[in-house]
């Protein structure tokens, strides 16, 4: 049975350049009743259908189309695809690097002294380091990760990349047929052609989905940059996130559905906003790909300093069992300063403040964010899931929750009370 790990979130800011909410203008969000039928219609040039009753429609009239169809039985919902307010990503900060020059230690990979989050638990971190030096993982499956966020740097050398083996790049041919031409790293939903089709530029314009990545898996012991938490995955790209943060749910829905239908393992989502527009398609997607391709969502919390039991934030506050929501900490063990937390609402901690990755073209700085904190705990779910692959999803979720370090601190602001441990989960896991 294929599992997959779905982890959102980017909430890095919450400067706001517009209050105003605006949509796309060549797209209509449809929902058909059970059964039904998309209706015809000729203001409807192309149109796709995202999962189930799902469909999304594309016409350079969408106002006279959405009227118009408002009204026929077979539709139960029309909605425009609105965008999130716009956001200022978070770029590098300052970052001195320290080369490890010592040898035969776990890991050679040179900036290895820069990550805290390898230490142990009792020194905050999540017991990285001690997990590999004592043999403690023995991944029997290689796990896909699909990073669904402002594109990847595909040609770091420090990134282990997926690639479409029954696609052959560049020949303009669908040769798998999944309904993607060339998607040799996976798919661009920001930039369509004319037909609305997702196109394949998933280069990081910016140095957000690039960071993400390296947290999760950049390679390990390659004598290169930094070392990624879990040690048998492969990076898909999707480019969803503009790098004004201003994702739309048909991209979001889009990109979740192409991953689990390519064979990511995990989706690492790190965005997010605090309205939501459009109602239940994304948790109808994380709820569709949970039970038909085994999917967790694990959601970074966002960066309001807010309890999201009172204030939601999404896709972190969507009902789901397969639905796992990462607050922030820093290397003092305490949550970081701008976290959002809540009793009911996010499930389990992760370190996420002054976290070193890589960027573009070969490079690595500091990042701050839940963002951070996601994919780390993607990393150690990743690799859990390498070492466990029949694990079913609400039960990898209850593995990093039950297996969390706890203390009074963290018991006061999330449900597991605890932050999450590679070494802790991989014993736990051995009860399931």
């Amino acid at each position: 049975m294929k599992h997959l790990i779905v982890l959102c979130f980017l909430f890095l800011s919450t400067k706001s350049f517009s209050v105003e909410l605006n949509y796309s203008t060549d797209r209509l969000v449809i929902k058909t009743t059970p059964g039904a039928s998309l209706p015809n219609h000729p203001l409807i040039n192309n149109a796709k259908n995202l999962f189930k009753d799902y469909w999304v429609v594309f016409s350079s009239d969408i106002e006279t189309l959405k009227k118009e169809l408002s009204q026929n039985k077979s539709i139960s919902s029309i909605s425009y695809d609105h965008k999130s307010h716009k956001r200022e990503l978070p770029q590098g900060e300052p970052t001195n690097l320290i080369t490890n020059d010592e040898k035969n230690l776990t890991f050679n990979d040179p900036y290895l002294m820069n990550q805290w989050t390898f230490r142990d638990l009792e020194d905050h971190g999540m017991s990285i380091t001690r997990t590999f030096a004592n043999r403690r993982s023995s991944p029997k499956k290689e796990i896909i990760v699909a990073v669904v966020d402002t594109g990847v740097d595909f040609t770091h050398e420090d990134l282990p990349m997926w690639t479409n083996e029954g696609e052959i790049a560049g020949n303009g041919i669908d040769d798998d047929n999944n309904g993607y031409i060339d998607d040799i790293y996976g798919i661009n939903t920001l930039v369509r052609d004319a037909d609305g089709n997702a196109t394949m530029n998933v280069m990081d314009t910016h140095n957000h989905g690039t960071h993400v990545s390296g947290s999760i898996a950049a390679i390990q012991n390659n004598n290169i940059g930094i070392t990624g938490i879990a040690s048998n995955a492969k990076i898909m790209a999707i480019r969803t996130v503009p790098n004004s943060s201003d994702e739309t749910d048909v991209d979001v829905t889009e990109a979740f559905i192409y991953a689990a239908k390519n064979g990511a393992k995990i989706i690492n989502c790190s965005f997010g906003k605090s309205n939501n527009e459009r109602g239940m398609m994304v948790r109808d997607a994380i709820n569709h790909i949970g039970e038909e391709y085994g999917v967790l969502v694990v959601a970074a919390a966002g960066n309001s300093m807010r309890n999201i039991d009172t204030y939601p934030a999404y896709p972190a506050s969507f009902d789901s069992e397969n639905l796992l929501v990462v607050a922030s900490t820093s290397s003092s063990g305490r949550f970081s300063y701008f976290t959002n937390y809540g009793l009911e609402g996010v499930d389990v901690a992760g370190p996420g403040s002054s976290i070193l990755s890589t960027i573009p073209r070969n490079r690595y700085t500091n990042m701050s964010g839940t963002s951070m904190a996601s994919p780390n705990v993607a990393g150690v779910a990743a690799e859990v899931l390498a070492n466990y692959p029949d694990l079913k999803p609400t039960e990898l979720k209850q593995i990093l929750m039950e297996s969390s370090y706890q203390t009074p601190v963290y018991a006061s602001k999330i449900k597991s009370g605890g932050r999450v441990d590679l070494e802790r989960a991989l014993d736990r896991a051995t009860f399931y």
